[in-house]
């Protein structure tokens, strides 16, 4: 099949509206940050919609598209995957798709475009910007599977004309919500022991969307293993950084996520694995880059220092047997991501506080995440040093107040933050 013929049978195919008229996405249920991005749709800058494997950006796409069907004629949005498709020249596609539609004419009305796994195409920024200069009535939206503008070269290409929003996995709220299971925290006593229950089930489908329905764990793994983490390490990574060693790769990933939270000492593991250290670094930080990872920094008001200290790694996903064997890592781990967590503390006397939270005012909030008794003593330690006078600890199901230390339920908590931050992005 010539390049020609099979982009119009895929233009065909993943365009639907363009004979139905029109488009409904069936079972959708809104995300939280979705209404910060609709906010942005007016404005002639392009959205980039980043994040892990299997989140929901294409699904947040076509939500995009779904509205726009009754806004402009449903042959002036444009939606292409470039999963496949790294070779292709820009220009081939818009004649390909110019040529389903002769009758448009790009300098004339509005239109939308939506190119999913944009990181794919070699020479992106330059190919899309082109368009966005060219034509200022096209809408662009993007899509990428790896955080596309960490790369000095493309913050200069696009600067000014691009907004980036991060899909994450499903947060512990928008899980009950998708399983309809909201009723649970309008009346936490009665549900205690079903929260608890969905907490465990959330934490081994690992807030993935196309998940939410699904309880054997064999499937559960299957899926995570081969529909993420396998296309990320084998595919997206090498193809994107030019890494050969994917066994190495794995070797790392597979350590973290073995043990959520552990120090690692770049120096140490680059001898353990018989690599370079800048090696080792390099592959950790192309698992951050990938979302597979994330790195916490032993938090000092000295950023040398700061910057110098070990760090801690989190995984995005952990597998059923890890829950089940390390539940009070797993645990932690979630509060690490749902909290968007940057810095942790740790002394040369192991007083440790699990989170800390430092805010763009300078505000700081230690947060400890406790499955069992509760130890307050790397707390007080952290907030003696650094003159604070509240801090949290998150707790399966304690609450109360010990001297300036609040302990909350985690679906309370989990819940609060939600709200502020769903509430921020209304605004």
């Amino acid at each position: 099949m010539e390049l020609r013929e099979k982009l119009n049978f895929i233009l065909r195919e993943t365009n639907p509206w363009w004979k139905a008229g029109s488009f409904t996405i069936k079972g959708y249920c809104e995300r939280d940050i979705y209404p910060a991005i609709t906010k942005f749709l007016s404005l002639p800058q392009i959205i980039a919609l980043v994040g892990l494997r299997r989140t929901g950006k294409t699904t947040m796409m076509l939500k995009v598209i779904e509205e726009h069907c009754s806004k402009i004629p449903p042959a002036n949005i444009l939606y292409f995957s470039f999963d496949d498709f790294s070779e292709l020249d820009l220009e081939d596609l818009l004649n390909a798709y110019r040529g389903i539609h002769p009758e448009i004419n790009l300098d004339e009305g509005r239109f939308l475009f939506c190119f999913d796994e944009i990181q794919k195409l070699r020479s992106w920024t330059d190919k899309i910007k082109k368009i966005y200069d060219r034509h200022k009535n096209i809408k662009i939206l993007v899509s990428g599977s790896e955080s596309l503008f960490l790369r000095k070269d493309i913050k200069e290409s696009l600067g000014g004309r691009i907004f980036e929003f991060r899909v994450n996995q499903l947060n512990f709220v928008e899980y009950l919500a998708f399983s309809r299971r909201q009723d649970f925290l309008a009346k936490p006593e009665l549900y205690q022991n079903e929260i608890l229950s969905a907490l465990r089930i959330y934490m081994k489908i690992n807030g993935f969307p196309e998940l939410v329905n699904v309880t054997d764990e064999m499937v559960i793994r299957k899926y995570l293993k081969e529909t993420v983490v396998d296309k990320i390490l084998y595919k997206d990574i090498p193809q994107l950084f030019r890494v050969r060693n994917t066994g190495v790769l794995s070797e790392i990933l597979d350590l973290i996520m073995f043990q959520p939270g552990q120090i690692i000492d770049v120096a140490r593991l680059s001898k353990e694995l018989g690599l370079s250290r800048q090696a080792v670094a390099s592959y950790l930080d192309y698992l951050e880059k990938a979302f597979l990872i994330r790195k916490l920094y032993n938090f000092s008001r000295n950023l040398r220092k700061q910057k110098r200290a070990l760090k801690k790694y989190y995984p995005a996903i952990v597998f059923a047997q890890t829950v089940e064997d390390k539940f009070a890592l797993c645990f932690e781990n979630i509060l690490v991501w749902q909290l968007d967590a940057q810095f942790f503390y740790r002394d040369a006397y192991k007083n440790e506080v699990d989170i800390v939270l430092a805010g763009e005012q300078k505000d700081i909030m230690p947060v400890e995440v406790k499955t069992g008794d509760v130890d307050l003593k790397g707390l007080r330690v952290f907030m003696q040093k650094n003159g604070l006078e509240q801090a949290v600890v998150v707790t399966i199901d304690k609450s109360g107040q010990r001297d300036g230390v609040t302990l909350v339920p985690f679906w309370k908590y989990l819940k609060n933050v939600r709200d502020k931050n769903a509430a921020a992005w209304r605004e």
